[in-house]
């Protein structure tokens, strides 16, 4: 099964496929690898990535449309987890440092994700809303993911006595 989303760039005014956007971005490859990763059934083995990735993608209309009333569902929580161990992962694979991910979620939506290296804290966020979790575009997605596991690595190598321990 393969499905070509085609997203536009906000770089460029041609619209640009969600394959190539996946492919240039580490980060977004290490979120399909998440997200692979934690499908114990099989369903997402023929799946195309940008199938994957397209429940992170969210307007803002379509936010707005999403009630902070209520609980966070299951499977936005699980997205919540993919994003935060993605960048584990990249952390990981940049500094060569074992990352864990703590994140707290209040049935409200809101709490922390937090990333270790070992006794070092190298990614922090305050969540809020999470039932309206998303980004507006592949792009940004890519680009956020990537900023919070470049900080991450920084922390890391800047600090590697405290990392490792």
């Amino acid at each position: 099964m393969t499905a070509t989303i085609t997203l536009t760039s906000t770089t460029e005014t041609a619209p640009v496929n969600g394959a190539e956007v996946i492919k240039q971005s580490p980060f977004l490859q290490a979120l399909v690898q998440q997200i692979r990763v934690n499908d114990g059934y099989g369903t997402y083995r023929n799946w195309a990535d940008e199938l994957l990735l397209k429940p992170f993608i969210l307007t803002k209309q379509q936010k707005r449309k999403i009630s902070v009333d209520g609980e966070v569902d299951p499977i936005t929580k699980g997205r919540v987890f993919a994003f935060y161990r993605a960048i584990a992962l990249r952390i990981e694979q940049q500094s060569g440092h074992l990352c864990q991910v703590v994140v707290d979620l209040s049935h409200e939506g809101f709490g922390w994700a937090l990333i270790f290296c070992g006794r070092l804290l190298v990614t922090t966020r305050t969540l809020r809303d999470a039932q309206r979790f998303g980004f507006d575009s592949l792009e940004k997605l890519g680009e956020e993911g990537e900023k919070l596991a470049q900080k991450g690595v920084e922390y890391a190598t800047n600090f590697p006595e405290v990392a490792k321990a």
